[in-house]
């Protein structure tokens, strides 16, 4: 009898996206795989504040109508021991016909965050975008993407325009 686990897996978890989900919809299907992480924080005056390793992995889910990330910094072999687990969290987007955008939701249980943005291509970005709690727009944008890498880049509003507070250098596994 397979362990739960693996059912829960197998109904979660589709081979790939819903035949209904028009093709050119499909902006985070480049990013379906697993992928290895540099993480960088970086301080109001744009200098680096920490450094990690991470993990990303991506995949088509509930029907291929959806797609789920599970984000891990510092990655799993990593963890054991590490000063600062830092977060071990999930999002989970889908397309939204009515709005002509993905509507997408961030959990981050180690940092205690939940955000709920709207995602669309823009250019060659897609761009997901935000307010937080105190108002400002923020926005995570996926770019340079190619087969075997892309950057992430998380950007918070402020009086001058934009501040980078994050980004993630990914390669493919």
């Amino acid at each position: 009898m397979p362990a739960e686990s693996d059912l829960f897996a197998a109904a979660l978890v589709s081979a790939g996206t819903h035949p209904d989900l028009p093709a050119e919809r499909r902006i985070f299907a480049p990013f379906i795989g697993s992928w290895d992480l540099i993480v960088t924080w970086y301080s109001e005056d744009g200098t680096v504040r920490r450094r990690e390793n991470g993990e990303w992995h991506f995949a088509w889910v509930l029907e291929g109508r959806a797609v789920q990330d599970v984000w891990i910094v510092p990655p799993r072999t990593e963890r054991q021991g590490h000063p600062d687990p830092y977060e071990y969290g999930t999002s989970l987007r889908f397309f939204d016909p009515a709005l002509d955008a993905w509507r997408s939701i961030w959990i981050g249980p180690g940092q205690r965050a939940v955000h709920v943005f709207l995602a669309r291509r823009i250019g060659d970005e897609v761009v997901l975008e935000t307010r937080i709690e105190d108002g400002r727009r923020m926005q995570w944008s996926f770019s340079e993407v190619t087969d075997t890498g892309f950057t992430w880049r998380n950007r918070r509003e402020t009086g001058d325009g934009w501040r980078l507070a994050q980004d993630f250098r990914a390669r493919r596994r």
